[in-house]
């Protein structure tokens, strides 16, 4: 007697990669990691960044130069519209995780 075997719908890699992030509870440190990515990408401040910190919506930056903590200082609010935007485009990032999401706030040292 021949078991017949029912053929599921195919899904594409895009959905099986949200799925295995959600099942394996990784999308809070992949979207820290994506903001991150978002901060060297818009600002170009990359390569004075010295530490970086996100919690609660507020993302720290520790820059090595004062003077262009200066300047950046006054576009905050066009960096962070910047980032968003980025991050919107990403799709690794998961705008709906409860505990890291989009950037509500910058803070420079």
């Amino acid at each position: 007697m021949a078991v017949r075997i029912h053929r599921k719908e195919a899904v594409g890699m895009d959905k099986v990669v949200q799925e295995f992030i959600k099942s394996m509870k990784l999308a809070a440190g992949l979207n820290t990691q994506r903001i991150f990515a978002a901060w060297d990408a818009c600002s170009g401040a990359g390569p004075y960044t010295l530490k970086r910190f996100f919690r609660g919506g507020k993302l720290y930056i520790t820059l090595s130069s004062s003077v262009i903590r200066n300047q950046l200082y006054f576009q905050r609010a066009v960096l962070i519209e910047k980032m968003n935007a980025y991050l919107s485009q990403d799709s690794l990032f998961t705008a709906d995780n409860k505990s890291v999401g989009f950037i509500t706030e910058l803070i420079l040292r």
